[in-house]
């Protein structure tokens, strides 16, 4: 019994290429409808995520607004940086903004949260690549060294104290790993220069009135 002729026209090098185009396209349409069907509820957990944290470094009573809708961005060096406000009829009580910190295995982010005195709230590391068993120790999870900052300002704690203990300051080291507290202490040290040198936008008043325009 013999096989059927394949047709002469798979054979061509327009078919073989058409064929290939088809399928590209057909992955790229499919792959752009998951990613429509997909984008809201990422950026609602994105949303979520970012909530949770910053619940963590402005207590809830401080605030009657929502922070993600009131923020404001201050140029920081060569960055913009994103300042949540939190507010109680319409005065700022609260502000939180990320940082930067760099340890033993490169960046760490952090979450500040600052009364309007400058006082630290809060301070939460959002990620981070340091050893696990040595550096992670900044993770609340792991230790409580990261409370240690609650209540702390520039104004309550001299510029010796902003280091650690090995360094003459007053913050625990963590033993067999001394770079990532001493980056951590180095970057929050940093966040409370940013909110003195900032403060009066930090803290100013966003006007609450309408105006209407009279209709032509």
């Amino acid at each position: 019994m013999s096989t059927p002729d394949e047709p002469s026209y798979r054979k061509r090098s327009g078919y073989q290429a058409g064929l290939l185009g088809g399928f590209a396209t057909l992955a790229a349409v499919l792959l752009v409808i998951s990613n429509m069907i997909t984008k809201d509820a990422i950026g609602e957990r994105q949303r979520e995520d970012l909530l949770a944290s910053l619940s963590q470094v402005i207590p809830s009573e401080l605030h009657d607004n929502d922070l993600l809708a009131d923020t404001l961005t201050i140029k920081a060096g060569d960055q913009q940086r994103v300042i949540y406000r939190a507010s109680r009829d319409n005065v700022i009580t609260a502000v939180a903004y990320q940082i930067t910190g760099y340890g033993y295995a490169g960046a760490i982010e952090l979450l500040l949260g600052l009364n309007d005195k400058g006082e630290l709230l809060g301070v939460r590391v959002l990620s981070h690549a340091e050893t696990p068993g040595l550096g992670d120790k900044i993770e609340p999870e792991k230790s409580n060294w990261i409370f240690g900052f609650n209540g702390l300002s520039l104004d309550n704690t001299p510029d010796k104290d902003w280091a650690v203990k090995k360094d003459g300051g007053r913050f625990d080291q963590f033993s067999g790993a001394t770079i990532t507290p001493r980056g951590v202490v180095k970057a929050i040290k940093e966040g409370l220069e940013f909110f003195r040198e900032h403060k009066g936008q930090l803290l100013a008043k966003q006007s609450t009135l309408t105006v209407n325009k009279p209709e032509d």
